[in-house]
């Protein structure tokens, strides 16, 4: 054997594994050449040499390769040296790879073992709507061969059935390796006639439209598996996807069996034998997807197996416009997919709507049967939709993207307009094997793009200069895409993340927003969210919120003590909302909104999980938002020479907010322009709530069913449209005019009214100009979810203060209006702690409702002085405001 041969083929990784030496993590070791107690000896696994730096080792100053290592080590010659390096290169006696369908099985059985320890697989699955404990699923993370390396058989039966692929990659120390094939997809088995796996089918979790479905070379078998011989009724699903949607409802599955073709272009061989065996099957149900390529491949398949089965009926479930069996499913409950199978067109309706049986227009006498087509029958090894190269899609601002010619690339986090550099968080994927490499790099900087392209093109296995081209390519698209930024000037419009709402679920949003009561059915829905009690209060949140999509937009307060449940309240109502549309906080420094880009802010929702700790600057900020809908800050920054000039920042709104707080002091100027939530704190309250964390505790209380309703209102929120509205009886109601603020009061009420009507948008008629026009019943229902708001701005009391004081006088009025009472009656006849007590107390002692007697070391009594009478206020409102309604 030729010394060159030797040293391609033997690696120093594998002489020092041989000896028993092992590097550190920096690619040092011992040297064994002398007493060493310090690692001296630096190993260079990319060239495959060592060197010792130690000035006693016998081989300072000479570089080792392998056969110089082993010479030393064994104190041999030259010759002999070589002779022990071909011993070890043949000392390994031939391994047989493991058969296809054993080493299926294990690594199947592996793949699902990982999944439920797989977060991205478990969200992914979550976003389809797919249950792993229902189906069978497994996730391939690509680290399966990993920690293999003694297990050679099975490295070697990976490669040999398609699972790996040598392409000639050496990790960082030098040792072989190889690529998966299918990292991070989610993983179905295929199956044969005597239900062993031959196949794998692998669907990528990353959302990549590049690259999705990833099958096994030599596909092999059928998914779920060949049909049982009893079949009756058989439903062929487009896709596996599709297929596993309908496995995991027991209700299908007992009288349906499920075999799912590889799209529209793969009617197999397979399949055709396995339909042709079941000798008792009466029906085929076509159920693919509601576009044009699904109603074709319906007519091409319908002809072919009629032609195999002219005995079996073929019907087609009528999937909607744009739909298919999975979305379906993520859009509405499972219970839709048994409706449409049983609502199918029937072999006698499908002619009539030229579904199955008759040509397509334009396609007359051009169709060749299927079993004709030696293509339908090919195995393909992967199946993706073609990306034009050198196209950049910004459509998602925060996470561009770019086809290049070697690779493809993201930017993560969006680009920064500034001039002097090109700083980018950079994801470049390898296009096959979808590995990545993840950088922060300045596209300005070439010594940069040199570096990362060489970095690349060792871990990708991809060409330098075709990457180089690319990121040059690259700079200038972004160069050009921030121009436009820039010079699109004020006018601009958010780029914001739209998600587009399935038709059929659209048709069903909208059937339910044109039912009358419509803000009752929202309440019951919320109800069925998971809030439990608080009607009035989580109706009026829910019309604030919902009114962060209009150019008037509404701020909520919720005011409660602490373990009250307003955070819980404002959590459930603000998920309501399009999670897209929400910014939830728990801390804002000083500054933090006016760094924000100009347009991030525009119609969103801004939730405060406690707004106590908010500084002055960040109210301040805060403040003008709400009321101007815009921040205009002084500040410094760099122009296109670099020198630093002053600048105006801007952010825009407009935006609507909910807060939470404990203070019922809250500052003057921020609680004027909020509508103020007291959260009910009362004994009837505090007993829905215990019953319903015993219920959910106790597995009553159906999870996926409050996520079912979630669901479904944040499309119809998203269904929403921002219009103007016209209140053609604004002069006809009359606020109490003793209220607090009563000319911010009735500016928030007439906003209510017209969101209410907003609301109400798919059943109120518009005016000529286009713009919705207010009827009696939104009046009506924006005076009955505000009312408990106004009584708050008329009494001096805020809500928690006002909870406690009617305690207070109920507990008094029992012993007497003159009886003097002390601290620990207090808690005793209100449940409040030690803090809350004295904050009370103290309020109402400023106020001058309640009087205090004695000493602090003997102990101080108190006595109530100012004996009001909230109860016939909030009557004589209430009628004032019912008669004034009753004359429209």
């Amino acid at each position: 054997m030729e010394i060159s041969e030797i040293k391609a083929r033997l690696t120093l990784a594998e002489v020092l594994q041989h000896y028993g030496h092992q590097a550190d993590k920096n690619d040092r070791m011992h040297c064994p050449f002398h007493e060493d107690k310090t690692p001296s000896m630096q190993v260079y696994y990319k060239t495959n040499t060592a060197y010792c730096f130690s000035s006693n080792c016998s081989t300072h100053g000479k570089s080792l390769d392998v056969i110089d290592f082993v010479m030393h080590k064994e104190k041999v010659s030259k010759h002999e040296a070589i002779k022990r390096c071909e011993t070890l290169l043949n000392g390994n006696t031939p391994i047989t790879p493991l058969s296809r369908t054993a080493v299926l099985t294990r690594l199947f059985t592996y793949f699902k073992n990982a999944l439920p320890s797989s977060p991205p697989a478990k969200e992914y699955l979550q976003s389809r709507n797919l249950d792993y404990k229902k189906i069978e699923v497994g996730y391939n993370a690509g680290q399966f061969h990993h920690g293999t390396r003694k297990e050679e058989q099975l490295i070697k039966s990976c490669l040999a059935h398609g699972l790996l692929i040598d392409k000639n990659l050496r990790s960082r120390t030098g040792e072989k390796a190889y690529q998966p094939f299918g990292k991070w997809c989610l993983c179905f088995a295929l199956r044969n006639q005597t239900n062993q796996i031959t196949g794998l089918y692998f669907r990528s979790t990353l959302n990549n439209d590049n690259a999705k479905h990833y099958y096994l070379k030599d596909r092999q078998g059928l998914y779920p598996g060949y049909p049982k011989s009893e079949t009756k009724r058989l439903i062929l699903t487009e896709a596996i996807i599709d297929a596993a949607s309908l496995l995991q409802e027991e209700s299908i599955t007992s009288e349906y069996s499920i075999l799912a073709l590889y799209g529209t272009n793969s009617l197999t061989e397979a399949h055709l034998k396995a339909v042709k065996a079941l000798k008792e099957l009466e029906e085929m149900i076509f159920f693919f997807d509601g576009d044009k390529a699904g109603k074709e491949a319906i007519h091409k398949y319908g002809k072919a197996l009629q032609a195999l089965r002219p005995e079996v009926k073929i019907s087609q479930v009528n999937t909607p416009e744009g739909e298919d069996i999975n979305s379906l499913l993520q859009g509405h409950s499972p219970e839709i997919l048994e409706h449409l199978i049983k609502e199918r067109l029937l072999p006698s309706k499908a002619e009539e709507t030229d579904l199955i049986f008759s040509l397509p227009a334009g396609q007359a006498g051009n169709e060749t049967p299927v079993e004709n087509k030696k293509d339908q029958t090919e195995t393909i090894t992967l199946e993706r939709e073609e990306t034009k190269d050198n196209y950049l899609n910004t459509d998602n601002p925060n996470n561009i993207y770019f086809a290049g010619s070697a690779a493809n690339y993201t930017i993560k986090g969006g680009l920064k307009l500034q001039l002097d550099s090109l700083k980018v968080s950079l994801q470049i994927i390898q296009k096959e094997s979808r590995q990545d490499y993840r950088s922060k790099i300045d596209l300005y900087d070439y010594k940069q793009i040199q570096q990362t392209a060489e970095t690349v093109s060792e871990l990708l296995t991809l060409r330098k200069d075709q990457i180089e081209q690319d990121l040059q390519l690259l700079s200038h698209l972004l160069e050009n895409y921030r121009e436009e930024q820039l010079q699109s000037g004020p006018e601009r419009k958010p780029n914001k993340i739209r998600i587009k709402v399935p038709e059929a679920t659209a048709a069903e949003c909208i059937s339910f927003m044109k039912q009358k009561d419509l803000l009752k059915r929202y309440n019951t829905l919320i109800g069925k969210s998971g809030v439990t009690g608080e009607e009035v209060n989580r109706i009026f949140l829910f019309v604030i919120a919902s009114s962060y999509k209009m150019k008037e937009t509404l701020h909520g307060l919720i005011q409660g003590s602490s373990g009250s449940g307003k955070t819980r309240l404002l959590k459930i109502i603000s998920s309501l909302m399009p999670p897209e549309d929400i910014k939830r906080f728990t801390r804002v420094t000083d500054s933090s909104f006016y760094n924000y880009g100009e347009y991030d802010l525009v119609n969103m929702l801004l939730c405060f999980e406690d707004v106590d700790g908010m500084k002055e600057d960040a109210q301040l900020a805060l403040r003008e938002l709400q009321s101007n809908d815009i921040l205009i800050s002084s500040t410094s920054q760099k122009d296109e020479s670099g020198n630093i000039r002053s600048a105006e920042r801007i952010v825009r709104g407009p935006i609507a907010s909910l807060s939470a707080t404990t203070k019922g002091d809250y500052y003057e100027d921020n609680i004027s322009r909020c509508f103020v939530i007291a959260v009910d704190e009362s004994k009837e309250q505090t007993l829905k709530i215990i019953k319903y964390q015993n219920e959910v505790a106790a597995g009553v209380i159906d999870k996926e069913e409050e996520k079912k309703a979630i669901a479904f209102v944040q499309n119809c929120i998203r269904l929403l449209k921002p219009y103007e509205v016209v209140n053609q009886y604004a002069n006809k109601i009359q606020l109490p005019e003793d209220a607090h603020k009563i000319r911010r009061l009735n500016e928030m009420y007439q906003s209510i009214v017209k969101q209410v009507t907003l609301l109400n948008q798919y059943q109120r008629k518009q005016d000529a100009q286009g713009r919705l026009i207010t009827e009696k019943e939104d009046l009506q229902t924006a005076c009955e979810i505000l009312f408990e708001s106004i009584l708050l701005k008329v009494d001096e009391l805020d809500g928690s203060l006002r909870q406690f004081y009617e305690k207070l006088k109920g507990f008094v009025t029992k012993q007497g209006k003159d009886y003097e009472f002390n601290r620990f009656e207090v808690r005793a006849a209100t449940g409040v702690s030690k803090t809350q007590q004295h904050r009370y107390l103290q309020q109402l002692l400023n106020l001058e409702y309640v009087k205090q007697f004695g000493f602090a070391n003997r102990g101080f009594r108190y006595k109530i002085a100012h004996w009001d009478n909230m109860t016939a206020v909030r009557a004589k409102i209430k009628e004032n405001l019912a008669m004034q309604l009753q004359s429209l």
